[in-house]
């Protein structure tokens, strides 16, 4: 069934959207914000020698150091001010979530509404500020420590540099905190999805083009990149089919009295429960525990004596086995946590009794409840599954031909939920319009009568 949105996308012409004037303030934006972060990927630390740098990334650089680069749009690599990107913020949601489902002070503030939504809001600030710091002055001594063949890659290490490093860090995630809110509330789409998305379209270019220098110098055969082409595609196109795919569960509601003489008839509707009611979440949060632990592994002087941190950054490269698994178990965990967050059976069903709708051959309360969260359950199961296999799959191919890691399952499920989330906004905001338009009319053809 095609709802009123895809019509509305189908029939949509360029003469409407040009006089859709909020909307086109809302892209623009959009558009802005999106320079403005991809300005800030460009402006480097103070105290840090580039091209020494550089040099020092190209040797650190493969398995989570490449993806959480890839997240911040190149920023690592440039370490930049916006360095750690948005991952203090996503870490923090994290752990405020997990603490909204563990903690009752937090639950009962969860359910106070928009109040107790923005006291949660805060306190996500806070913890950012706070995983920011340890984050940053993590990577100010660290970057004391490494050595590259031209010498340190910080000009004047000490604690003058360690404090402006960690002002600075931390400056650039708040900004870019503030960024994806105002994003989220004065233009179109998810702010900080956007940023994400932004970092690693940005990227794609260059990735292109490494991936074609690879075929001239015979690295990749020329079958080899058409099969990869298809790869991408493929994927492409099975990521749009299952990020729409939904269980539809019928509903009826039985004829009600409303009133002294007015009787509502009997209809039925549907309840639809995508398959990956989490979207491109359990990836992103995924990705960020996994940086977490390699922040110290990653920016430390790893060498043949520390057999503990050489195995543990071994075992987190692209293509290994552990990678793989801990990168999956955290998957279908956050996959499983998420839908959870959004979708509460019990909600759900109290919601249905309330209005006298019921699941043919379910009760009504609790049986509806117990259905719901079976039904959830199941379709969860394949909804993780598809993430895991979306996620890791294309990295064995990266491991194998050494590809750039846009051409990941992470990035491409990333960049299609992204585009597919802001195009329904947009086609969302165009038929507002629509409806606007048609209600000044009827006003004005029944004040011309």
């Amino acid at each position: 069934m095609v709802s009123a949105v895809e019509q509305l996308s189908k029939n949509a012409n360029w003469g409407a959207f040009a006089k859709a004037t909020e909307l086109k303030k809302r892209i623009l934006f959009v558009i802005g914000a999106l320079l403005v972060f991809r300005l800030g990927t460009y402006i480097p630390i103070p105290g840090i020698d580039p091209h020494v740098w550089e040099g020092i990334f190209e040797q650190k650089s493969g398995g989570l150091l490449d993806m959480f680069n890839m997240f911040s749009g190149g920023s690592l690599s440039r370490m930049t001010i916006f360095a750690l990107s948005i991952m203090p913020y996503i870490s923090a949601s994290i752990i405020l979530q997990l603490g909204t489902a563990l903690s009752p002070k937090l639950e009962a503030l969860k359910k106070e509404g928009e109040s107790g939504r923005q006291k949660i809001n805060q306190y996500t600030r806070y913890l950012t500020v706070l995983l920011a710091g340890i984050q940053a002055y993590g990577l100010a001594v660290g970057l004391e420590n490494l050595q590259g063949d031209q010498g340190s890659a910080v000009i004047d290490p000490g604690m003058f540099f360690r404090i402006s490093t960690v002002i600075t860090v931390i400056g650039g995630t708040m900004f870019l905190m503030w960024l994806g809110e105002q994003i989220t509330a004065r233009g179109i789409g998810n702010g900080i999805s956007l940023i994400i998305f932004a970092g690693i379209v940005a990227g794609l270019p260059q990735a292109l083009v490494q991936t074609l220098s690879l075929g001239e110098q015979g690295q990749i055969s020329f079958i080899g990149m058409l099969m990869i082409a298809a790869m991408v595609i493929g994927t492409i196109i099975f990521i749009v089919f299952m990020e729409r795919a939904q269980r539809r569960l019928l509903v009826q509601y039985p004829k009600r009295q409303i009133g002294a003489q007015q009787m509502t008839q009997a209809s039925q509707n549907h309840l639809p429960l995508k398959l990956n009611m989490s979207g491109v979440i359990p990836p992103i949060f995924a990705s960020s525990l996994l940086f977490l632990p390699m922040t110290i592994v990653g920016f430390t002087g790893v060498d043949a004596g520390d057999s503990f941190l050489s195995d543990l950054s071994r075992y987190m490269t692209t293509g290994h086995p552990v990678h793989m698994i801990a990168y999956a178990t955290l998957i279908i965990f956050f996959a499983f946590f998420y839908t959870a967050v959004v979708f509460n059976p019990e909600d759900n069903a109290e919601m249905l009794r309330k209005y006298g709708g019921f699941i043919p051959g379910v009760r009504p309360g609790k049986s509806t409840a117990d259905f719901l969260d079976y039904v959830l359950t199941r379709i969860t199961v394949v909804g993780a599954l598809y993430l895991c296999f979306i996620c890791l799959m294309p990295e064995f191919l990266i491991s194998e031909y050494g590809l750039p890691f846009y051409f990941g399952g992470t990035s491409l499920l990333i960049v299609v939920s992204v585009t597919m989330d802001t195009v329904a906004q947009i086609n969302s905001h165009m038929l507002a319009h629509q409806y606007e338009g048609l209600i000044k009319k009827t006003k004005l053809t029944k004040g011309k009568k």
